[in-house]
């Protein structure tokens, strides 16, 4: 016979076993998108220990709606070595053009990731960064309904040595560190410079040259790596974003 106190037991003491063991990080991870899905994977792949931490109910950032809530998107042919490697169907629709269903391609993305090792915390919003040794060296939380009400309630905090923002076009983390901080940047004007308007064969490139660190402690990926850097934006077409997250992970794992 089930006792419903027993399951509720059940749910909170795993839950806070699985939170008491990712206070402290190789990586924090910024959002759920795509880069920030891969950028998991190979960093859990290669042993660090690794948590993405999500704002919204669902995982997939832009990946998940396609293109104007079409739930088709478009890899072009840089990006396919990445689909296959995750094992990822794609149909080619003309040369160097695939398309991949949008719900299928998060969903596949976020079961490899999790299968490699990376722990997912949907439902929890970064407040703020924290800074160490003038560094970005964890991340402050709290609940991501809290956020999105405003209501002030006091969050908690985890240390990791490196942080990835993966939150899109806002740029969370990178905004946050500028506007309490007003530290320089690595990028042209030494902010945030602002996404262009839309231009996907540069847009998609920019993507991965941005993708780096920008601040000891904090690299950009995806469309915050173009929105700090000032890349242009590319609409529904992913390959960037999955060379994206590859690039960052590469990078950290030299580093750490």
């Amino acid at each position: 016979m089930l006792n419903e106190v027993h399951i509720t037991k059940a749910i909170i003491d795993t839950y806070f076993r699985k939170l008491t063991a990712n206070l402290e990080l190789d990586v924090a991870i910024v959002g759920g998108g795509p880069s920030g899905l891969v950028a998991g994977y190979y960093l859990a792949r290669a042993g660090r220990k690794v948590a993405l931490f999500e704002k919204k109910l669902s995982i997939g950032g832009g990946v998940w709606a396609g293109g104007m809530m079409f739930n088709e998107v478009v890899v072009q042919e840089e990006g396919k070595s990445l689909l296959d490697e995750f094992n990822i169907p794609a149909k080619t629709f003309s040369e160097g053009y695939y398309t991949v269903d949008s719900v299928y391609l998060s969903s596949c993305l976020t079961k490899k990731a999790m299968d490699a090792g990376l722990t997912i915390f949907n439902l929890v919003a970064m407040e703020d960064v924290v800074i160490r040794d003038e560094r970005v060296g964890g991340l402050v939380l709290n609940w991501g309904a809290v956020t999105t009400l405003g209501w002030p309630v006091d969050p908690l905090v985890i240390h990791s040595k490196f942080v990835i923002d993966s939150t899109g076009h806002p740029a969370n983390v990178a905004e946050v560190l500028v506007r309490k901080m007003e530290v320089t940047l690595d990028t042209l004007t030494g902010g945030i410079v602002g996404e262009k308007s839309m231009n996907a064969e540069k847009g998609e490139m920019q993507t991965v040259e941005n993708t780096r660190e920008v601040f000891p402690g904090l690299y950009v990926t995806g469309m915050a790596a173009n929105t700090v850097c000032g890349g242009y934006r590319m609409g529904p077409v992913f390959g960037g974003m999955l060379l994206s997250g590859q690039k960052a992970a590469t990078d950290i794992l030299q580093k750490l």
